[in-house]
């Protein structure tokens, strides 16, 4: 992301003041004293989320315990026209849940009930604050659990995973949020509750539940999600690829799926980060190796013999220099272990890291894994690549100096730098962690001005007023010139008539 250098008027603190008090006032009646904070040192810790390089101070922070609670907040809102950030557990790496600074932060957290679970239908209705792999604990007795299974998974809220369209490690075979999320129900910016999808295959009227997923808090506040579940498998068993050349282990990926394999999970690492994951758990991972794929099977234990097999076939023909595969369980989380461990395992080997999530095809794995080694010398800072190969999300994270205001600048240059590169090879600028405030200059060249006029056209028919989390994901026409990445033709700038600062 490129910062923009634009002056901003000093705020007007007594008006600020006075709008503080008057909203705390109007909340008041309605929120127990626990679940309404206001003053700085309360919060603080809501200032940011999981991107916490930038940082703002809400008005005030909610914590609404039932969905009533929930719809007088927001009415009290719209008829203040005060704007409103939703928020989950915080984990999210865009910053979508950054509050505005003359807003009010609406916490989803206190809302974490598993309302019901359905063994017959395999269905569980949860409230937004429920934690991912909660729900699979509550039902793993019943030889279910809930498939999409993001990194963060012991933390994050299954509102956030349905604002941000979540994946996981397992997202190949199993899918997003999207494909397992059957209902959503929400509350509107002017307090009308409302519902999109249903327990049947399909409903009557527009299919808005797509909308809803990966909607970033911008169009209703999440207040119920009813979500599939699904057996737990027999047998699961991974192999553990090493690849002398990183060309080879991306072409490798390609070979699995053209060979019309879905593995459970594909995953891939090069070697720096496999590097700082063995010293961080202790994987067993070969340090030798220039990438590593991690491919999982599962099912009943003859489907698992027979797709290993043909997996590891399949690896030896693309290079593959070593071949490890799981002879337990305990073996098998071994080995995906230090997977799950590389964002914390990057936070051991420099004061900050800047986490990227852009997709593109899987042909091109090995030509942006070359083009992000060429970035590393020329902004002279290093990149650790982990990503989930068998979809493309790649997720580089970038080593840097936060305290150091001219190697921020280089990190987040570095970062646009890739998102551009994953838009240039036929992908896209995110894949599951969302557009937030993190990547919304790089919207100016992912969509051109009409596709962006038609998100503004969604947008405005559930929130008129704009309120809902404003100012993120969708750039406005002045952000896209003064960022400029308008298209010029014949030498004309198109809408002269934009301040540019």
């Amino acid at each position: 992301m490129i910062v923009m250098n634009m002056v901003t008027p000093p705020p007007d603190i007594a008006a600020i003041s006075a709008l503080q008090s008057k909203l705390v006032s109007a909340l008041r009646p309605i929120l127990p004293e626990h679940a309404l904070l206001w003053e700085p040192e309360d919060t603080i810790p809501y200032e940011c989320d999981g991107l916490a390089a930038y940082r703002r101070m809400p008005l005030a922070v909610a914590l609404p315990e039932t969905e009533a609670q929930v719809t007088q907040i927001l009415k009290i809102c719209f008829d203040m026209n005060i704007p409103v950030v939703p928020r989950g557990s915080g984990t999210g790496l865009s910053g979508g849940a950054m509050p505005i600074s003359q807003g009010l932060v609406l916490s989803l957290a206190k809302l974490k009930k598993i309302l019901s679970i359905d063994p017959f239908t395999r269905t569980a209705v949860v409230q937004p604050g429920v934690r991912n792999l909660a729900i699979s604990e509550a039902v793993g007795h019943l030889g279910l659990y809930y498939a999409p299974d993001p990194s963060s998974q012991i933390a994050c809220s299954i509102g956030g995973n349905v604002n941000e369209n979540s994946g996981g490690v397992h997202c190949l075979k199993y899918g997003l949020t999207l494909h397992n999320v059957l209902r959503v129900r929400g509350v509107l910016m002017n307090g009308e509750i409302v519902e999109f999808g249903s327990l049947a295959p399909d409903s009557p009227g527009l299919d808005l539940l797509a909308i809803m997923m990966g909607s970033e808090g911008m169009l209703a506040v999440v207040t119920e999600v009813t979500v599939k579940l699904v057996a737990k498998p027999k047998l699961a068993r991974v192999i553990m690829a090493s690849f002398d050349d990183i060309e080879k282990g991306g072409n490798a990926v390609a070979a699995i799926i053209a060979a019309g394999i879905i593995p459970a999970g594909l995953e891939m690492m090069d070697k720096a980060t496999t590097r700082a994951v063995e010293e961080f758990v202790h994987a067993g991972y070969d340090l030798d190796a220039a990438a590593i794929l991690l491919c999982e099977s599962d099912g009943t234990p003859e489907e698992v013999a027979e797709e290993i097999e043909r997996m590891t076939k399949v690896l030896e023909e693309a290079g593959a220099s070593g071949i490890q595969i799981s002879q337990n369980e305990s073996e098998r989380l071994k080995f995906w272990s230090g997977r799950k461990n590389a964002f914390p395992a990057a936070g051991r080997l420099a004061p900050d890291y800047y986490c990227m999530d852009g997709t593109i095809p899987r042909r091109h794995i090995a030509t942006l894994l070359k083009r992000i080694q060429g970035m590393e010398t020329k902004y002279g800072l290093g990149c650790l690549n982990v990503f989930h190969a068998g979809d493309g999300n790649m997720h580089p994270l970038i080593l840097f100096n936060g305290s150091d205001q001219e190697e921020w600048h280089r990190a987040e240059e570095f970062g646009t730098e890739i998102l551009e590169a994953c838009v240039e090879l036929g992908g896209t600028i995110t894949g599951e962690h969302g557009v937030g405030i993190e990547k919304i200059n790089s919207m100016c060249v992912q969509f051109g001005e009409g596709e962006r006029e038609s998100f503004w056209g969604v947008k405005s028919a559930f929130d008129p007023g704009h309120l809902l989390n404003p100012d993120k994901a969708i750039p406005t026409l002045s952000r896209c010139a003064e960022y400029g990445r308008m298209r010029i033709s014949g030498g004309k700038l198109p809408h002269p008539e934009l301040e540019r600062f």
